[in-house]
C-alpha cells in the first residue's frame, strides 16, 4: 500500500485518486480536523483513511507500518490548523516522516519540493534540509521539483483575475516561466512509484512551453476577446515586502513572488528520460486558459 501525506490538498488528493484509479491500494494520512467533504471524496475514490499528524511522531510510526511507498506533498503553506508552521510541518514534520518511513522499512519516499530559488527564506531551507535527509536516509527516494503550478499562480488568489480581465504582474513581466499543471505533477508522482529510473533522483519539472507573464496575458486576451487591465508591482516593492515579512509564511510568499518575477525556464531533459510518455503530453497554458475561462463563463451564467 502507498501512503499519501498531504492528501487533503489539491495535489495530494489528485495523487491519491490516481493511485487508486491505477489499481494501487492507497492510504491517506488525515487528521480529525480535516475537511469532512475532502475526506468523503477520498473515501469515495476507494482510499483508506489513516489518522496521523506530522507534528506527532508516534502517529507517523503507526501510519508507516505495512507501507511500500510514501508520497509527501504536505506543507504548512496550504494549512491554517493550530500548531502548523513551516518549522513544525515543512521542516521537523517531514524529517520525522522520513525517519518513521525508514524505521518501518518503507521501500521508497517520493517528496514534492520546488527548484532552488535565489532567495534565502525558511521554507526553502526546510525543503533543502528534507532533500538532504532523504539522500542520507538509506531510503530509495525521488524528489520532484516542479516550478509554478498553472492553476495556483494564474488564478485570482494571486492577482490573475481572468474572469474580470485583470492581472497583477510581478516585476517586469517579461521573464519566462515554465508553468506546469498540478495534474501533470500528480502524474509524475504516481509514475515515480516503483520506477527504477526515478530511484534516488532529483527531477526538475516544467511545462511544455516557457512563457512570460505578459505572454500569458496575451493568451488569455485572445481566448476571452477582452483586453486585460494590468497592475505592475516592481521588484523593489517585492523585495521590501519580503524584508518586512512578520512570519515565515509571509516571507515564503514574498520570496516565491520574487522568484516568479525573475522567472525560470526548466529543462525537462531528465524528466523526459525518466517519463517520456508524460513529458510529451503536458498541459499547456493555452489549454488551461480555455478551460478556466469556460468554467468561469458557465459559472457566471448559472448564477445570472
Amino acid at each position: 500500500m502507498d501512503l499519501v501525506v498531504g492528501a487533503t490538498g489539491i495535489l495530494g488528493a489528485e495523487i491519491a485518486q490516481r493511485l487508486a484509479a491505477a489499481g494501487r491500494p492507497a492510504a491517506a494520512l488525515v487528521r480529525p480536523t480535516s475537511d469532512a467533504s475532502k475526506l468523503e471524496r477520498l473515501k469515495t475514490a476507494g482510499i483508506t483513511l489513516v489518522q496521523g499528524d506530522l507534528k506527532e511522531r508516534p502517529t507517523l510510526d503507526a501510519c508507516c507500518q505495512g507501507i511500500s511507498a510514501v508520497i509527501s506533498t504536505a506543507s504548512a503553506t496550504f494549512s491554517r490548523q493550530p500548531g502548523d508552521s513551516i518549522a513544525t510541518v515543512d521542516y521537523q514534520g517531514q524529517l520525522s516522516l522520513i525517519e518513521a518511513a525508514r524505521v518501518a522499512g518503507v521501500r521508497q519516499f517520493v517528496f514534492v519540493s520546488f527548484p532552488p530559488v535565489p532567495e534565502d527564506f525558511a521554507l526553502q531551507r526546510a525543503k533543502r534540509a528534507v532533500e538532504q535527509k532523504l539522500k542520507e536516509s538509506g531510503l530509495a527516494y525521488t524528489v520532484l521539483q516542479p516550478t509554478f503550478f498553472t492553476e495556483i499562480w494564474l488564478s485570482p488568489d494571486v492577482g490573475f483575475d481572468f474572469s474580470n480581465a485583470r492581472a497583477r504582474i510581478y516585476g517586469s513581466g517579461i521573464n519566462k516561466i515554465s508553468w506546469i499543471s498540478y495534474l501533470d505533477v500528480a502524474a509524475f508522482a504516481v509514475a515515480s512509484v516503483e520506477n527504477p529510473a526515478a530511484r534516488n533522483a532529483i527531477i526538475k519539472l516544467g511545462g511544455p512551453e516557457a512563457l512570460s507573464p505578459l505572454e500569458v496575458v496575451k493568451i488569455f486576451e485572445e481566448a476571452c476577446g477582452r483586453q486585460f487591465a494590468l497592475e505592475h508591482l516592481p521588484e523593489e516593492a517585492l523585495r521590501t515586502q519580503k524584508m518586512r515579512a512578520t512570519d515565515a509564511l509571509e516571507e515564503a510568499f514574498a520570496a516565491l513572488i520574487l522568484y516568479y518575477a525573475k522567472g525560470e525556464v526548466i529543462d525537462n531533459r531528465d524528466a523526459n528520460r525518466i517519463f517520456p510518455s508524460l513529458v510529451g503530453a503536458l498541459a499547456s497554458v493555452r489549454e488551461y486558459a480555455k478551460c478556466a475561462l469556460s468554467v468561469s463563463t458557465h459559472g457566471a451564467s448559472a448564477h445570472a
